[in-house]
């Protein structure tokens, strides 16, 4: 195994001081000669040295580096909020690194753990219902803190979120009023594991119990779906005469649900399927699948403004932002 060039090596080579050649990592030459800047140059470029993030940072407070932890990065909308957030990252000099949680405590609990050894100067982080703990040892640490499609419930944090409750209540209201549907059923998973699924089940109960229309509700596994379950409670509650909407408020569980509607040979759109956000496959089924969409890009780069604002000390605006969901209406509804 190569053994790795460190910035003590580089001093040693170029005859000069470590804290010399930190000042030269981080462009400070006001009191250096040119002679030792061509040293050092010189050495570096020959032994193909890079500077780790945190060596580079000895001489400054902060490490130019944030921690983002997702619930589950395998859909598009994690992509895409990612993407925008590594996209701000990148304009501001900083770097990140990240996490998939699985939306599990333990997994959670690891990488924040691994990202505060690394020093990180703050976290975006996709909350479960256990992070609480958290929020005062980051303060302790002195670590900005934002949260991103969940938030906890306390009125000094920060986060970024779309108007889950709002745009499921309204998108219930119309499928009554405008699309006819007179039932109405949920296949979700456990809504009490994030605020993003409590939001957008209470938006379904609510505005269905407001419209005085029947509904039902099946809560699935997180991990392992029953299609016989969804099977027999789709069977139980749909019928050729009532128009009924099945809404899915979580991303990877529509093409689930909509197999099963397509296996039992359901008549779209008479039995209607709305779900959030999976554009990358709704836009694409047959029938395509009409869904509640989120700013995903947006949202990860509001999140990481605010962080780095946070950490430069430089935010002067609201510290909670909510943003505008979307429906695409696609065939799977009238």
């Amino acid at each position: 195994m190569v053994k790795k060039v460190t910035i003590n090596d580089i001093a040693k080579l170029a005859n000069t001081s470590k804290t010399t050649v930190s000042f030269y990592l981080n462009q400070k030459y006001d009191r250096m000669s040119l002679d030792t800047r061509r040293r050092i140059e010189k050495v570096i470029r020959e032994t193909n040295y890079v500077p780790s993030i945190l060596a580079r940072s000895l001489n400054d407070k902060q490490t130019k580096l944030v921690g983002i932890l997702i619930g589950d990065i395998t859909n598009t909308f994690s992509n895409l909020l990612v993407k925008g957030a590594e996209s701000i990252a990148k304009k501001r000099g900083y770097q990140m690194i990240m996490g998939n949680s699985n939306y599990s405590q333990e997994d959670e609990s690891k990488y924040i753990d691994s990202m505060l050894r690394l020093d990180v100067d703050g976290f975006i982080i996709q909350p479960t219902s256990h992070f609480r703990k958290y929020t005062s040892i980051m303060e302790e640490n002195g670590k900005k803190l934002v949260f991103f499609d969940s938030q906890l419930y306390e009125y000094r944090n920060s986060w970024v979120k779309t108007n889950n409750y709002d745009a499921v209540y309204d998108a219930m209201q119309v499928c009554y009023e405008e699309k006819g549907y007179r039932k109405f059923l949920m296949i979700t998973a456990d809504p009490n594991r994030l605020s993003t699924r409590i939001e957008r089940a209470q938006g379904f109960v609510d505005s269905v119990e407001d419209l005085k229309m029947p509904y039902e509700q099946l809560i699935i596994d997180d991990h392992n779906p029953s299609m016989d379950e969804m099977k027999s409670f789709l069977q139980s509650h749909t019928n050729d005469l009532t128009p009924t909407l099945v809404f899915v408020p979580n991303c990877w569980a529509l093409p689930i649900v909509f197999t099963a509607m397509k296996e039992l040979k359901l008549k779209i759109p008479h039995v209607g399927l709305m779900g959030f956000d999976n554009i990358e496959w709704s836009d694409f089924s047959s029938p395509t699948v009409t869904t509640i969409v989120q700013p995903a890009f947006r949202e990860g780069q509001e999140a990481m403004n605010l962080l780095i604002d946070q950490i430069e000390g430089t935010d002067l605006t609201t510290n909670q932002r909510i943003l505008d969901c979307q429906i695409h209406w696609k065939e799977s509804t009238y």
